[in-house]
């Protein structure tokens, strides 16, 4: 009982403060917190994950891991770019998915942190060794410029399955678009 009126006497404190500072004229008393990407793609909100049961996992970074798995699915079947994941590839259709799930986990990372995520570190390989054959034996040549902007297609596609809206679509382009110079390399 003692344990609950305490609780029930920090509740009332903290309620007071909260209106005090809510009803304050002085606007030096609020910091504004500013919505980052990731907020705007679902944000910390904790959801049950489909892809493992019984476990959560923050509402934006389902979004993005969605996104993710998408695109990948949408670059197997684009002719114009999937001659560069021939490993990966062969993998999945042997029924090896270690290399999809860490590509996967991978890129996830990358455009949590990207979004501007604070639960998660990004601990791959940087843009320029990822896409550098002689640096990652797991790329098949070297990408062009007509290859980026068919994998910006990919990532449209896969964002648009999973009813992105065109708005967010384009935040995330800014961030893809801002790499253009690491990833292509011919």
């Amino acid at each position: 009982m003692k344990n609950l009126t305490l609780l029930f006497a920090a509740m009332v404190a903290m309620a007071v403060t909260l209106s005090l500072n809510s009803c304050s004229n002085k606007k030096d008393n609020v910091t504004p917190v500013k919505a980052t990407l990731y907020d705007s793609l679902g944000g910390t909100v904790m959801v049950n994950d489909p892809a493992h049961s019984g476990t959560m996992i923050e509402k934006g970074r389902l979004g993005i891991r969605s996104v993710i798995d998408s695109t990948i699915f949408v670059i197997a079947a684009d002719t114009r770019i999937n001659g560069h994941f021939t490993v990966l590839l062969s993998e999945v259709t042997a029924g090896n998915l270690t290399g999809f799930t860490e590509l996967s986990k991978n890129l996830t990372d990358f455009v949590a942190v990207g979004t501007g995520a604070k639960n998660y570190t990004y601990t791959g390989m940087d843009m320029t060794a990822a896409h550098d054959p002689a640096q990652n034996p797991r790329m098949n040549g070297k990408a062009s410029s007509a290859d980026f902007d068919a994998f910006v297609d990919d990532v449209v596609k896969g964002a648009n399955k999973n009813g992105l809206p065109a708005n967010l679509i384009g935040s995330l382009g800014k961030i893809i678009v801002s790499l253009k110079a690491q990833v292509v390399q011919k």
